[in-house]
């Protein structure tokens, strides 16, 4: 498929099979602003990566130097009804955050500056988080009389904790990568200039192990996070299932054989 707001490239890793698919918001003199059209390609790009054997890990980054993503598109909803605000929420969430969060391919946050509103929700909904030292991020919501709508509320709390979150929330301030990093909001600030390579240099570790743990892995932390869901025991059913793998059978003997495992993602 043809995307106007992405760019998609296709890396090949050194560390086996497969490579890394790195997806870029491509508008630049929006600040890669999230609107609904990018949102749509969002979901078919990630439905795409999820469906390709060859992609074992996918990064996510915007175009340019300046911004990740520096927020929604507000002059799309700027006139939007009660209703309309809920519809907006729920199929953002369902179509963009909960999808990348859900993917069952390890998805790595490239946040090469401004991550402000969708864009810091867009960030924690992946997996991992690289920031470049220039990096600033935020939830203004409150700021234009509205609270954030993408998940926000829920996966800050979960990173920084319900303090810190309510100060990042109420004060819509930013903070930069370094107090980031020091509050968990990032794994690693680099310079801007490192981004993309420490994030492939991620991506080949993650891909030296098996793509069905990985995807195990990914539902079983998810589940202690999911109203209603047990995670421990949702980590006792992945950790069974591991057991009829066909890359379970082959990590084992590798370990057993003193050679490098060959997974094949079944």
């Amino acid at each position: 498929m043809a995307f106007n707001n992405l760019l998609i490239a296709d890396e090949a890793s050194g560390s086996g099979p497969g490579g890394i698919r790195t997806i870029t918001i491509n508008r630049p003199d929006q600040l890669n602003a999230l609107n609904r059209a990018t949102i749509g390609e969002l979901d078919q790009a990630l439905n795409e990566a999820d469906a390709d054997k060859s992609v074992r890990v996918v990064i996510i980054t915007g175009s340019g130097p300046k911004a990740f993503v520096a927020g929604a598109d507000i002059k799309e909803f700027a006139h939007f009804a009660v209703e309309e605000g809920k519809a907006l929420a729920a199929d953002g969430q369902k179509k963009l955050f909960d999808h990348v969060e859900r993917m069952n391919k390890p998805v790595i946050a490239a946040v090469n500056g401004f991550a402000l509103g969708g864009g810091l929700e867009l960030a924690m909904s992946c997996h991992l988080r690289v920031a470049s030292d220039n990096a600033r991020m935020g939830l203004p919501e409150v700021s234009l009389g509205v609270i954030p709508g993408y998940g926000g509320t829920q996966r800050l709390a979960r990173l920084v904790g319900k303090g810190k979150a309510m100060e990042m929330i109420f004060t819509a301030g930013m903070i930069k990568a370094d107090e980031a990093l020091q509050w968990g909001l990032v794994n690693h600030v680099v310079p801007q200039a490192d981004l993309l390579a420490k994030c492939n240099e991620l991506a080949a570790a993650i891909m030296k192990n098996s793509p069905t743990a990985l995807a195990a892995a990914i539902r079983a932390v998810n589940a202690g996070y999911e109203p209603g869901a047990d995670g421990m025991q949702r980590e006792i059913e992945e950790f069974g299932k591991c057991f009829g793998t066909a890359d379970f059978k082959e990590g084992t003997s590798a370990f057993m054989e003193k050679r490098k495992a060959n997974f094949t993602g079944s």
